[in-house]
Parts: C-alpha cells; structure tokens; sequence
C-alpha cells in the first residue's frame, strides 16, 4: 500500500517487503521459471501427423516465443478493495488523496502495487492527478512503461526513482477520459519489459476502483489498525515457515545407528 506525506511518496515499508520478495523471486530473468509467471494449460497428448503434414515455420515459433507474456493478477488478501486515503502536505498545503491497491499472483506471491493521486491546492487552484506503480527491480528502465485500460488509448509511464527494493513508475497529467477509464473499465493493463527485452503485461483488475475513488477516505485509525493486522499475519507466517523447516530438517537427519546386540559370553 502506498503511503504519502508529500507529493512524491517515500516507500512504505509494506511495499518495500512487495518489492524484496518480487526480486527474490527472480522476475525480471524472463519470468517464465518463476512463481510469478503465468501457468500454461497442459498439453493435449499428441496424434500422429499426417505424412503431408508441414512444421511450423521458424519464424512463426520465433514470434511464439518472443511475444507478451501475460500475467493474471488479484488483489492481496488482506485488502477487500480498493483504499483511499487522504491527507495535506505540511510544506506546499496541498490536499493529496489516493486510490490504492496491491496485487499478487494466482499462487499468493507479491506483484505490484497501483495508486492514482488526486493532488488540490486551494491557494493556487490547481488540480494534478497522477498515477504511480510500485514495480519490481530486475526490469529495463530505459523504455519506461506503458498501460492501458481495455486495450484502448496507450499512456507512457517513466520509471521515477529506485530504492534498493523496487521501483516507482508514474505517468502525470491524468486526464478526465483516463479517469474514467479507471472507474469504469474492467481490465488495466501495466506494461513492462524484462531484461531479455520481452514484454510483459500485467493484467489488473479495476473493479470497485470508481466507488472506492469517489467515496470517503478510509478513517487513519483504521489504516493503521489493518497494517498493524497485516505485520503480524506476516511475523506469523514467518515464524511458521521457520518452524516448518527445522521439522524437515529434523525428520531428513540420518538415525543414529544402532547399539550392536550383545553377544553370549564365551564359558
């Protein structure tokens, strides 16, 4: 979940953990080896090819393998939807509110994260929305990214800043129409490039985005409360986790061996 006391958010330490994980798990080296990537159906078993029947031609494959690879995204579990928080910029006075939500993989794991920024300043009557992405490290900067919502009009995004755990993307100037793309749309599409330059499309679910935008801010004290929630469903796992492998460790250890019987004293 993003966090923001100014302008330009700092990392939470929630989306650093999103982030830390998204490296461990290796996406940015093609993806398709990892928990992240999407899951293939299996393949029908195979019939005898008919003696006129022809290979697929090379390039054909070739585009196969070089296509997006798309990857299906939910929310994280311990948000029912959509958050919007609110609060002022103690330097320049400006109300800055934002729509947020995390996402992770089929299998549970951290993918990203995606906020819309609803900035007012009422001395300078100025309005800016901005949309930021909390992405993984191991992805090509140079080309920026891109989304789009249904597949309709593409935004170019840029990558704003690293931390040693992930990066922040942002497109600025969101306009009336991409706002509502977001409201009423179903899928947003997030697209990135791994280092093998193979593009990669995140497909986000935006339902509940425009009632969660457009209703109240979620009450402090109960943001705080639900990460407080979310640490020590995170410590608990861990600790699981930790107690998990000494059992396996523990049942793989070699038997000590047996003491040999006793053999009959000689007379």
């Amino acid at each position: 979940m993003f966090l923001a006391k100014s302008s330009m958010a700092k990392p939470s330490a929630r989306a650093l953990r999103v982030a830390a994980i998204l490296a461990m798990a290796g996406l940015g080296a093609g993806l398709g080896g990892t928990a992240l990537a999407q899951k293939k159906p299996a393949a029908p078993a195979p019939t005898p090819a008919p003696a006129q029947a022809q290979p697929a031609a090379p390039a054909q494959q070739q585009a196969q393998a070089n296509g997006p690879q798309l990857i299906n995204v939910k929310s994280e579990p311990s948000q029912a939807d959509w958050t919007k928080v609110c609060g002022k910029d103690q330097g320049s006075g400006t109300d800055v509110c934002y729509t947020t939500r995390d996402f992770v993989s089929d299998s549970g794991q951290p993918v990203l994260a995606v906020a819309l920024y609803d900035m007012k300043n009422a001395s300078t009557k100025q309005e800016v929305k901005v949309v930021r992405f909390l992405l993984p490290l191991g992805l090509m900067l140079a080309p920026g990214m891109r989304f789009d919502v249904d597949g309709k009009e593409v935004t170019g995004g840029k990558f704003a800043v690293c931390f040693p755990n992930g990066c922040f993307a942002e497109a600025g100037g969101v306009s009336n129409e991409l706002l509502n793309g977001f409201k009423k749309g179903t899928t947003l599409n997030v697209r990135v490039q791994n280092q093998t330059q193979r593009e990669v499309v995140f497909a986000v679910p935006l339902a509940g985005f425009g009632k969660a935008f457009d209703g109240p801010a979620i009450d402090p004290k109960v943001l705080e409360e639900q990460q407080k929630k979310l640490q020590a469903e995170m410590e608990k796992r861990s600790e699981e986790m930790r107690k998990k492998l000494e059992q396996q460790g523990s049942a793989g250890a070699a038997p000590a061996p047996a003491a040999p019987a006793a053999s009959a004293a000689p007379k």
